[in-house]
């Protein structure tokens, strides 16, 4: 999901608004996005949409999606007309800040569930900012984290409403008779015993949702070998060495999207 020109066209044209006398400035100049903190960088690629849309030239990035900076290093220079520049350094660095802040935390959460065990995977959700799922999603990749399923389209999922309306065993019988044959079918489950059911029914993947991680581990170890267990619900980084050390497959996290503080970034012209 890369960033469009249609996308870039709203951000300036909510920024612009209809008559933007600011940045009315006669010249060329050259800018840089210069990182006021350390942290993982994301969301170049948006930034660099930003300015490619206003004729800006951004050349070769010192830095890529995934590093690690510290304070004070540049990480993406412009060169271009002063008004383009200053037009659109406020969208491209809010766009980076945020991403970069998402990329920060995921890798913070990789490294406590790492600590526990290499093999468990941290995830984010499709709790994302409507509009920049994409950017939020690359993001997560950047911090070393899986993306889960990018939309609806991706697995079918079967929720606690879901069950409410149709009881569990229902339900799976109800998706599984949907779903393409390449479709994996996860359920969730608020209950440790609830686990094996839903595997018993054909669940490929079990979340177990809103559980202490002594729940979970209760849960995982009822399972069979060849379905994957995930936890989720709330969970916090502080959180994550507990559900790691659980024996889940996946431990899935909405702060990383809803939640992580953007990463400070500063544009400065002329330099």
């Amino acid at each position: 999901m890369p960033v469009t020109n249609g996308q870039v066209e709203q951000w300036l044209a909510e920024d612009v608004g209809h008559r933007d006398v600011t940045n009315h400035v006669p010249g060329w100049t050259t800018g840089r996005l210069v990182a006021k903190e350390s942290g993982v960088v994301a969301g170049l690629d948006a930034a660099k949409a930003v300015f490619d849309y206003l004729d800006v030239s951004t050349g070769d990035t010192p830095v890529e999606g995934g590093d690690r900076v510290s304070t004070g290093e540049t990480i993406l220079e412009v060169n271009g007309p002063a008004e383009s520049v200053l037009r659109g350094e406020r969208v491209a660095v809010n766009v980076a800040a945020h991403a970069s802040g998402v990329a920060t935390e995921t890798r913070r959460a990789v490294a406590a569930a790492h600590e526990v065990d290499d093999s468990v995977a941290v995830a984010g959700t499709r709790k994302t900012t409507p509009g920049l799922r994409g950017v939020e999603k690359r993001a997560v990749a950047a911090g070393g984290g899986d993306t889960h399923r990018l939309n609806l389209s991706g697995m079918v999922m079967v929720k606690d409403n879901h069950v409410a309306e149709m009881g569990l065993e229902g339900a799976i019988e109800h998706f599984r008779e949907r779903k393409s044959f390449a479709t994996k079918l996860e359920v969730e489950v608020e209950a440790p015993e609830d686990g094996a059911r839903a595997a018993d029914a054909g669940a490929d993947i079990v979340l177990f949702d809103n559980l202490s991680p002594e729940e979970v581990q209760s849960g995982v170890e009822s399972l069979p070998d060849d379905v994957l267990a995930e936890a989720s619900g709330g969970i916090t980084v502080g959180d994550v060495p507990d559900y790691a050390a659980t024996g889940v497959d996946v431990i899935s996290m909405g702060s990383l999207t809803h939640s992580a503080p953007s990463l400070d970034l500063s544009f400065r012209t002329g330099e």
